[in-house]
């Protein structure tokens, strides 16, 4: 199972996996958290996640992954309240020069969200975040085999459900 204490820690530590080239097709399991975990894309009623604006802005920038980045396939997602998880494939399909890497997946997909938000502040008074909408970094799993990809869609379906257990809940 997922151990949530490896990406909410605040001691910096290098995250990606030292040597692995993330260019390489696969699977990828990442979590993206906001800027001093704010909740900041809905909220959960009876364990489901019911998204604001926001939310579903964050879910529109997800899906232009595809659009984006030939060597791209969406699969489980979930945003909750402060953060975000969602499982990509590189499918190696159509590729140029190596591939996307997911640093510049990640990368491209905050730029996109945060410059929706912001002008989404100011024309239609979505809430402000402080800085960053998003943290610096984020968390990542290279899905080895099919019983981890079950258990992270597992994860991913029963998080809202879970959310008062949640290191990142806040009421």
């Amino acid at each position: 199972m997922i151990n949530k204490h490896d990406y909410h820690s605040n001691t910096r530590k290098p995250l990606r996996y030292i040597g692995f080239d993330y260019s390489t097709p696969g699977l990828y399991f990442i979590t993206i958290c906001s800027q001093n975990h704010v909740c900041l894309f809905g909220k959960i009623d009876n364990g489901k996640m019911i998204l604001n604006d926001a939310g579903k802005m964050v879910e529109k920038w997800y899906y232009e992954f595809e659009n984006k980045f030939q060597d791209v396939k969406c699969y489980e997602m979930v945003i909750m309240p402060n953060h975000f998880h969602f499982i990509i494939e590189k499918t190696g399909v159509n590729i140029q020069n190596g591939g996307s890497t997911l640093i510049s997946i990640v990368q491209w997909f905050k730029t996109m969200t945060t410059n929706e938000y912001i002008r989404s502040v100011k024309q239609l008074g979505w809430p402000r975040f402080d800085g960053k909408l998003w943290q610096r970094s984020y968390w990542d799993h290279i899905i080895r085999n099919q019983k981890t990809y079950e258990n992270i869609c597992e994860y991913i379906f029963y998080n809202p459900i879970n959310w008062k257990d949640d290191e990142l809940y806040k009421p």
